[in-house]
Protein backbone atom coordinates (compact mmCIF):
# COMPACT_ATOMS: atom_id res chain seq x y z
CA UNK A 1 0.00 0.00 0.00
CA UNK A 2 0.99 3.66 -0.31
CA UNK A 3 1.32 4.04 3.46
CA UNK A 4 3.79 1.17 3.69
CA UNK A 5 5.92 2.54 0.86
CA UNK A 6 5.84 5.99 2.45
CA UNK A 7 7.12 4.50 5.70
CA UNK A 8 9.86 2.64 3.83
CA UNK A 9 10.78 5.79 1.90
CA UNK A 10 11.16 7.80 5.12
CA UNK A 11 13.38 5.14 6.68
CA UNK A 12 15.51 4.90 3.54
CA UNK A 13 15.81 8.72 3.45
CA UNK A 14 17.09 8.87 7.03
CA UNK A 15 19.66 6.19 6.15
CA UNK A 16 20.76 8.12 3.01
CA UNK A 17 19.61 5.30 0.71
CA UNK A 18 18.28 7.80 -1.78
CA UNK A 19 17.92 5.46 -4.76
CA UNK A 20 15.67 3.30 -2.59
CA UNK A 21 13.64 6.40 -1.69
CA UNK A 22 13.11 7.11 -5.38
CA UNK A 23 11.98 3.52 -5.95
CA UNK A 24 9.64 3.59 -2.95
CA UNK A 25 8.00 6.80 -4.17
CA UNK A 26 7.47 5.30 -7.62
CA UNK A 27 6.08 2.00 -6.33
CA UNK A 28 3.81 3.47 -3.65
CA UNK A 29 0.26 3.67 -4.94
CA UNK A 30 -0.49 7.35 -5.74
CA UNK A 31 2.25 8.36 -3.31
CA UNK A 32 3.58 11.10 -5.59
CA UNK A 33 0.06 12.54 -5.74
CA UNK A 34 -0.13 12.89 -1.96
CA UNK A 35 1.09 15.90 0.00
CA UNK A 36 3.51 13.90 2.23
CA UNK A 37 4.85 11.99 -0.76
CA UNK A 38 5.50 15.14 -2.78
CA UNK A 39 7.16 16.84 0.21
CA UNK A 40 9.49 13.86 0.56
CA UNK A 41 10.16 14.04 -3.19
CA UNK A 42 11.25 17.65 -2.57
CA UNK A 43 13.65 16.45 0.14
CA UNK A 44 15.05 13.89 -2.29
CA UNK A 45 15.53 16.56 -4.97
CA UNK A 46 17.35 18.78 -2.46
CA UNK A 47 19.70 15.95 -1.45
CA UNK A 48 20.35 15.16 -5.11
CA UNK A 49 21.29 18.79 -5.80
CA UNK A 50 18.11 19.65 -7.69
CA UNK A 51 17.43 22.80 -5.67
CA UNK A 52 15.04 24.63 -7.99
CA UNK A 53 12.97 21.47 -8.47
CA UNK A 54 12.85 21.02 -4.69
CA UNK A 55 11.71 24.62 -4.19
CA UNK A 56 8.97 24.22 -6.78
CA UNK A 57 7.83 20.95 -5.17
CA UNK A 58 7.60 22.55 -1.72
CA UNK A 59 5.76 25.60 -3.09
CA UNK A 60 3.25 23.38 -4.90
CA UNK A 61 2.64 21.37 -1.74
CA UNK A 62 2.12 24.55 0.31
CA UNK A 63 -0.30 25.94 -2.27
CA UNK A 64 -2.34 22.75 -2.05
CA UNK A 65 -2.12 22.07 1.70
CA UNK A 66 -0.43 24.57 3.99
CA UNK A 67 1.36 22.29 6.47
CA UNK A 68 3.96 23.34 9.04
CA UNK A 69 6.53 20.81 7.80
CA UNK A 70 6.32 21.91 4.15
CA UNK A 71 6.80 25.53 5.24
CA UNK A 72 9.78 24.52 7.38
CA UNK A 73 11.30 22.62 4.46
CA UNK A 74 11.05 25.65 2.20
CA UNK A 75 12.43 27.84 4.99
CA UNK A 76 15.51 25.61 5.26
CA UNK A 77 16.09 25.76 1.51
CA UNK A 78 15.90 29.55 1.54
CA UNK A 79 18.26 29.68 4.52
CA UNK A 80 20.83 27.66 2.59
CA UNK A 81 20.43 29.94 -0.43
CA UNK A 82 21.09 32.98 1.75
CA UNK A 83 17.59 34.46 1.82
CA UNK A 84 17.36 34.76 5.60
CA UNK A 85 14.43 37.17 5.55
CA UNK A 86 12.27 34.74 3.60
CA UNK A 87 13.47 31.80 5.69
CA UNK A 88 12.54 33.64 8.89
CA UNK A 89 9.10 34.51 7.53
CA UNK A 90 8.47 30.91 6.48
CA UNK A 91 9.52 29.58 9.90
CA UNK A 92 7.06 32.06 11.46
CA UNK A 93 4.35 30.71 9.18
CA UNK A 94 5.29 27.13 10.05
CA UNK A 95 4.87 27.91 13.76
CA UNK A 96 1.47 29.49 13.04
CA UNK A 97 0.26 26.18 11.58
CA UNK A 98 1.12 24.22 14.73
CA UNK A 99 -1.38 23.49 17.48
CA UNK A 100 -0.87 23.35 21.25
CA UNK A 101 -0.71 19.55 20.97
CA UNK A 102 2.31 19.67 18.63
CA UNK A 103 4.92 20.87 21.09
CA UNK A 104 7.54 18.39 19.90
CA UNK A 105 7.18 19.76 16.38
CA UNK A 106 7.36 23.33 17.71
CA UNK A 107 10.54 22.41 19.58
CA UNK A 108 12.06 21.02 16.36
CA UNK A 109 11.26 24.22 14.43
CA UNK A 110 12.86 26.31 17.19
CA UNK A 111 16.00 24.15 16.94
CA UNK A 112 16.18 24.80 13.20
CA UNK A 113 15.86 28.53 13.78
CA UNK A 114 18.65 28.32 16.33
CA UNK A 115 20.86 26.55 13.81
CA UNK A 116 20.32 29.44 11.39
CA UNK A 117 21.43 31.95 14.03
CA UNK A 118 24.38 29.80 15.10
CA UNK A 119 25.56 29.58 11.50
CA UNK A 120 25.66 33.41 11.45
CA UNK A 121 27.57 33.60 14.73
CA UNK A 122 24.61 35.11 16.62
CA UNK A 123 24.80 33.12 19.84
CA UNK A 124 22.25 35.15 21.81
CA UNK A 125 19.50 34.57 19.25
CA UNK A 126 20.44 30.90 18.93
CA UNK A 127 20.24 30.41 22.69
CA UNK A 128 16.81 32.03 22.77
CA UNK A 129 15.50 29.58 20.19
CA UNK A 130 17.09 26.60 21.94
CA UNK A 131 15.62 27.65 25.28
CA UNK A 132 12.16 27.87 23.73
CA UNK A 133 12.72 24.42 22.25
CA UNK A 134 13.60 23.08 25.71
CA UNK A 135 10.55 24.66 27.33
CA UNK A 136 8.31 23.24 24.63
CA UNK A 137 9.64 19.68 24.87
CA UNK A 138 11.64 19.41 28.04
CA UNK A 139 14.36 16.81 28.43
CA UNK A 140 14.72 15.86 24.76
CA UNK A 141 18.28 14.76 23.95
CA UNK A 142 18.23 16.58 20.61
CA UNK A 143 17.77 19.92 22.37
CA UNK A 144 20.62 19.09 24.77
CA UNK A 145 22.89 18.21 21.84
CA UNK A 146 22.23 21.57 20.15
CA UNK A 147 22.73 23.40 23.45
CA UNK A 148 26.04 21.58 23.90
CA UNK A 149 27.34 22.80 20.54
CA UNK A 150 26.25 26.36 21.33
CA UNK A 151 27.94 26.27 24.74
CA UNK A 152 31.14 25.04 23.09
CA UNK A 153 30.99 27.83 20.51
CA UNK A 154 30.51 30.38 23.31
CA UNK A 155 33.57 29.02 25.13
CA UNK A 156 31.44 27.63 27.97
CA UNK A 157 33.34 24.37 27.87
CA UNK A 158 32.24 22.97 31.24
CA UNK A 159 28.59 23.38 30.28
CA UNK A 160 29.24 21.86 26.84
CA UNK A 161 31.10 18.90 28.37
CA UNK A 162 28.29 18.17 30.84
CA UNK A 163 25.65 18.29 28.13
CA UNK A 164 27.61 16.17 25.65
CA UNK A 165 28.34 13.52 28.28
CA UNK A 166 24.62 13.31 29.04
CA UNK A 167 23.80 13.04 25.34
CA UNK A 168 26.33 10.30 24.52
CA UNK A 169 25.15 8.32 27.53
CA UNK A 170 21.56 8.47 26.31
CA UNK A 171 22.29 8.24 22.56
CA UNK A 172 25.77 6.69 21.96
CA UNK A 173 26.03 7.72 18.32
CA UNK A 174 29.53 8.08 16.86
CA UNK A 175 28.87 11.61 15.55
CA UNK A 176 28.06 12.74 19.09
CA UNK A 177 31.15 10.93 20.39
CA UNK A 178 33.21 12.79 17.78
CA UNK A 179 31.71 16.09 18.92
CA UNK A 180 32.68 15.37 22.53
CA UNK A 181 36.16 14.32 21.44
CA UNK A 182 36.64 17.50 19.44
CA UNK A 183 35.39 19.54 22.39
CA UNK A 184 38.10 17.94 24.52
CA UNK A 185 40.66 18.85 21.85
CA UNK A 186 39.48 22.45 22.10
CA UNK A 187 39.92 22.17 25.89
CA UNK A 188 43.47 20.75 25.41
CA UNK A 189 42.44 17.50 27.13
CA UNK A 190 44.14 15.14 24.68
CA UNK A 191 43.67 12.01 26.80
CA UNK A 192 39.88 12.35 26.94
CA UNK A 193 39.81 13.51 23.31
CA UNK A 194 41.64 10.39 22.14
CA UNK A 195 39.27 8.12 24.07
CA UNK A 196 36.14 9.60 22.52
CA UNK A 197 37.55 10.06 19.03
CA UNK A 198 38.67 6.41 18.98
CA UNK A 199 35.12 5.39 19.95
CA UNK A 200 33.72 7.58 17.19
CA UNK A 201 36.07 6.16 14.55
CA UNK A 202 35.16 2.59 15.57
CA UNK A 203 31.46 3.41 15.45
CA UNK A 204 31.69 4.98 12.00
CA UNK A 205 33.71 2.06 10.58
CA UNK A 206 31.49 -0.61 12.16
CA UNK A 207 28.48 1.07 10.57
CA UNK A 208 30.15 1.06 7.15
CA UNK A 209 31.16 -2.59 7.58
CA UNK A 210 27.49 -3.44 8.17
CA UNK A 211 26.73 -1.98 4.76
CA UNK A 212 25.24 1.25 6.14
CA UNK A 213 25.95 4.46 4.24
CA UNK A 214 24.60 7.26 6.44
CA UNK A 215 27.97 7.93 8.12
CA UNK A 216 30.01 8.25 4.92
CA UNK A 217 29.86 12.04 5.18
CA UNK A 218 31.03 11.92 8.78
CA UNK A 219 33.84 9.52 7.90
CA UNK A 220 35.06 11.91 5.21
CA UNK A 221 35.00 14.77 7.72
CA UNK A 222 36.68 12.69 10.45
CA UNK A 223 39.48 11.51 8.19
CA UNK A 224 40.07 14.98 6.75
CA UNK A 225 40.04 17.06 9.92
CA UNK A 226 40.60 14.73 12.88
CA UNK A 227 42.85 11.99 11.49
CA UNK A 228 44.22 14.36 8.79
CA UNK A 229 44.39 11.41 6.40
CA UNK A 230 43.66 12.91 3.00
CA UNK A 231 43.56 9.71 0.89
CA UNK A 232 41.22 7.98 3.37
CA UNK A 233 38.99 11.07 3.45
CA UNK A 234 38.85 11.02 -0.36
CA UNK A 235 37.74 7.37 -0.31
CA UNK A 236 34.75 8.04 1.93
CA UNK A 237 33.86 11.36 0.30
CA UNK A 238 33.74 9.71 -3.13
CA UNK A 239 31.41 7.02 -1.78
CA UNK A 240 29.10 9.69 -0.38
CA UNK A 241 29.15 11.68 -3.61
CA UNK A 242 28.04 8.59 -5.51
CA UNK A 243 24.90 8.52 -3.37
CA UNK A 244 24.00 12.22 -3.53
CA UNK A 245 25.68 14.92 -5.58
CA UNK A 246 24.95 18.19 -3.80
CA UNK A 247 26.83 21.25 -2.58
CA UNK A 248 27.72 19.55 0.72
CA UNK A 249 29.09 16.29 -0.69
CA UNK A 250 30.95 18.16 -3.44
CA UNK A 251 32.56 20.45 -0.86
CA UNK A 252 33.45 17.47 1.34
CA UNK A 253 35.25 15.73 -1.51
CA UNK A 254 36.93 18.98 -2.53
CA UNK A 255 38.23 19.39 1.02
CA UNK A 256 39.38 15.77 1.19
CA UNK A 257 41.25 16.23 -2.10
CA UNK A 258 42.83 19.40 -0.71
CA UNK A 259 43.98 17.42 2.34
CA UNK A 260 45.43 14.83 -0.05
CA UNK A 261 47.28 17.52 -2.02
CA UNK A 262 45.12 17.07 -5.14
CA UNK A 263 44.49 20.78 -5.65
CA UNK A 264 43.38 20.73 -9.30
CA UNK A 265 40.46 18.34 -8.80
CA UNK A 266 39.65 20.02 -5.48
CA UNK A 267 39.25 23.33 -7.31
CA UNK A 268 37.02 21.77 -9.95
CA UNK A 269 34.69 20.26 -7.36
CA UNK A 270 34.50 23.30 -5.10
CA UNK A 271 33.50 25.36 -8.14
CA UNK A 272 30.68 22.90 -8.83
CA UNK A 273 29.61 23.19 -5.21
CA UNK A 274 29.64 26.99 -5.35
CA UNK A 275 27.56 26.92 -8.55
CA UNK A 276 24.66 25.60 -6.46
CA UNK A 277 24.04 29.15 -5.24
CA UNK A 278 24.32 28.12 -1.60
CA UNK A 279 25.61 30.89 0.68
CA UNK A 280 27.30 29.28 3.66
CA UNK A 281 30.25 30.44 5.74
CA UNK A 282 31.92 27.04 5.94
CA UNK A 283 31.49 26.46 2.22
CA UNK A 284 33.08 29.83 1.46
CA UNK A 285 35.95 29.16 3.88
CA UNK A 286 36.59 25.79 2.21
CA UNK A 287 36.53 27.51 -1.19
CA UNK A 288 38.87 30.26 0.01
CA UNK A 289 41.41 27.82 1.42
CA UNK A 290 41.40 25.69 -1.74
CA UNK A 291 41.66 28.72 -4.03
CA UNK A 292 44.64 30.09 -2.10
CA UNK A 293 46.41 26.75 -2.52
CA UNK A 294 45.48 26.16 -6.15
CA UNK A 295 45.15 29.56 -7.82
CA UNK A 296 46.84 32.98 -7.42
CA UNK A 297 43.87 34.91 -8.85
CA UNK A 298 42.77 36.49 -5.56
CA UNK A 299 39.47 34.62 -5.29
CA UNK A 300 40.76 32.82 -2.22
CA UNK A 301 40.89 36.01 -0.17
CA UNK A 302 37.50 37.08 -1.47
CA UNK A 303 35.86 33.83 -0.36
CA UNK A 304 37.53 33.98 3.06
CA UNK A 305 36.23 37.53 3.53
CA UNK A 306 32.74 36.39 2.48
CA UNK A 307 32.89 33.57 5.02
CA UNK A 308 33.89 35.95 7.82
CA UNK A 309 31.14 38.39 6.81
CA UNK A 310 28.50 35.66 7.19
CA UNK A 311 29.89 34.32 10.47
CA UNK A 312 32.53 36.35 12.29
CA UNK A 313 32.81 33.53 14.88
CA UNK A 314 33.58 30.87 12.30
CA UNK A 315 36.72 29.62 14.03
CA UNK A 316 34.94 28.79 17.27
CA UNK A 317 33.95 25.24 18.24
CA UNK A 318 31.34 23.66 15.97
CA UNK A 319 30.10 20.21 15.03
CA UNK A 320 29.68 18.54 11.67
CA UNK A 321 26.01 18.10 10.74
Amino acid sequence: SGDLYFLKANIHFKLHRLNDVEEDLQLGRDLLLSTPGRALKGDLDFQKGRYQVAAEEYEAVIAEERTWDALARLAYLNFKMGDLEKADRLYDEAVDELTAKQMRNYSWVELQRGVVDLSRGDYALARGHYQRAERAYSGHWLVAEHMAELAGAEGKFDEAETLYKEVVQRVPRPDFQQALGELYLTMDNTTAATEWLDKARSGFLESAERGEVHYYHHLADFCADVAEDGPEAVKWARKDLELRRNFSTLAALAWALYRAGEFSEALELINESLSSGVKDARLFRTAGTIYKAASPNGKGDAYLKAAAAINPNLNNFHVHR
